[in-house]
């Protein structure tokens, strides 16, 4: 058996903006079900929120996303979590990083780490936190 985990994010009515983002940053495809699509609006202002909805990359990306309802407590809190991007190129990273940072609030820039060759970390204009670093093979 494998088990994989994927960083789930939720909004409040920007979820298909979010997930569009993310997809023009790192490419992939994205699959979005509405309220509406699954026949569950409690209220029409949100019939095209997102229910559900992801991207998945070729190269192993895969985010999900959703609305969460006004019936429904969201506090999207403050810095609850990360999401962690890590590679082996520099380059790719270095492009990775320039897509998500288009708007976003740098807290630390991308560049070389005691730990790492290369790492940043940046908060979008989602509010959602993204380490981006190059790994380093443990005990290398």
């Amino acid at each position: 058996m494998s088990v994989t985990t994927t960083t789930h994010l939720n909004f409040r009515g920007a979820a298909r903006e979010a997930l569009d983002f993310y997809r023009s940053v790192f490419g992939g495809r994205t699959v979005a079900v509405t309220y509406e699509d699954a026949g569950a609006v409690r209220d029409e202002s949100e019939a095209d929120w997102v229910m559900w909805g992801e991207v998945t990359g070729d190269d192993g990306f895969h985010v999900m996303a959703y609305d969460v309802p006004a019936h429904l407590p969201w506090n999207p809190g403050e810095n609850p979590f990360f999401v962690s991007v890590r590679g082996t190129d520099t380059e790719e990273l270095g492009t990775l990083w320039g897509r998500l940072a288009e708007g976003s609030t740098v807290v630390r820039a991308l560049e070389p780490a005691p730990w790492a060759p290369l790492y940043g970390m940046l908060t979008d204009r989602f509010g959602v936190t993204w380490v981006l670093d190059v790994a380093v093979p443990y005990g290398a």
